[in-house]
């Protein structure tokens, strides 16, 4: 009989079930051999202080349709301190553990990377993020829910806002990358969009907001990333471009264990609706969605998109492919090297996946 560890890391996201109940049933149902699963809870906080529990396809079988994940998680950095590693790949080999399943985002896979090169702890890695900015893989499970909630949101949003004339400022996530605010901003048919990956000035969104009344429309839709670079207010831009025409995050700013960046909800969309107001003279509000984005169940595509992650995840284990994670290129959902994909040291800059100047460039024809 083989053991299996899974664990989620990480901010939760919609998916993250399905995924667990897919590499649980698939090991159960291998004619091959045997295999036993126990789930870590709340992430690598859960193999460091070996807490567990036990997965059965019975048990599991039942909670695809679940947003968040059965597993509990956490935002935990074993390599910030030496003790904790140990005490994780000490609790690894005293398990008896013959795999590591690791799904969460950027973060959660630089851990299993690490883990594998330098303690040989056999992981495979799952990217999951609403952010959609892991390396390798087209999409992340997570994403799609996350775009449909913030959607119907700004659609619910759009009846208040016509009512009172007003200007509305949205603010959703992404820190690095903007694609759940472009996808959004282009499904909900917004009147302006602002990531990081194109700064713009203030002076623009405003111009926007104005030629909307020009038209005659009784509002305007902003939609904002919190992590865009937008001139002319306060905070200042956080990205800047590098030498090789890539995009990167100022050093002037708060990070977390991991390095990400620690922003305040709301911070950016009240500065944008703060300069719209005095810049125009419309009456503008500001909301961040927020943790709205990751909450609900599951959309469709999701768990179909976690459940075929699950499964070949699952095969990765059986048929040894560790320091390996899964990806989504094409129609395809395939096992790749981590190597390459992951920071290969915490004092590297982390890499994320962009959007597309082509999206951004469809986008703005609607707002250009």
């Amino acid at each position: 009989m083989k053991k299996v560890g899974i664990l989620t890391g990480g901010g939760d996201a919609p998916g993250l079930n399905a995924v667990i109940r897919a590499v649980v049933i698939r090991l159960a149902v291998e004619k091959h051999e045997e295999y036993h699963c126990i789930g870590f809870i709340d992430g690598w906080a859960g193999l460091r202080d070996n807490k567990t529990v036990k997965l059965e396809a019975g048990k599991v079988d039942s909670i695809l349709h679940e947003g968040g994940t059965i597993l509990g998680t956490s935002r935990t950095n074993l390599y910030k301190k030496p003790e904790d590693v140990k005490k994780a790949v000490q609790n690894y080999h005293q398990l008896e553990l013959d795999a590591l399943v690791a799904i969460g985002g950027d973060d959660t896979l630089e851990i299993a990377y690490y883990l594998n090169r330098d303690e040989g702890l056999k992981a495979v890695g799952v990217p999951k993020t609403i952010d959609n900015d892991v390396m390798g893989t087209d999409f992340t499970f997570g994403f799609w829910s996350a775009v449909e909630q913030a959607t119907q949101a700004i659609d619910d949003l759009r009846v208040t806002t016509t009512s009172h004339r007003r200007v509305m400022v949205i603010e959703c996530m992404g820190r690095h990358a903007g694609w759940i605010t472009a996808y959004t901003g282009l499904a909900s048919g917004a009147d302006f969009i602002a990531v990081p990956e194109r700064p713009v000035h203030i002076n623009d969104i405003a111009r926007e907001v104005r030629h909307c009344r020009e038209l005659g429309k009784a509002h305007a839709i902003v939609v904002v990333a919190e992590g865009a670079s937008i001139g002319g207010i306060e905070p200042k831009p956080r990205v800047t471009k590098d030498a090789n025409g890539g995009w990167k995050l100022s050093d002037k700013i708060e990070r977390d264990s991991f390095g990400n960046v620690v922003l305040k909800p709301g911070e950016i969309a009240e500065a944008v609706a703060t300069e719209i107001e005095k810049l125009t003279g419309m009456e503008t509000r500001g909301i961040a969605l927020g943790h709205l984005q990751r909450g609900g169940a599951p959309s469709a595509y999701d768990r179909i998109l976690g459940t075929r992650y699950g499964l070949q995840a699952a095969d990765a284990v059986i048929h040894g492919h560790f320091g390996h994670m899964v990806v989504l290129q094409g129609l395809r959902v395939e096992t790749v090297p981590m190597k390459g994909m992951i920071r290969e040291n915490q004092s590297e800059a982390k890499r994320y996946k962009y959007l597309p100047d082509s999206f951004l460039d469809m986008a703005e024809v609607f707002y250009g």
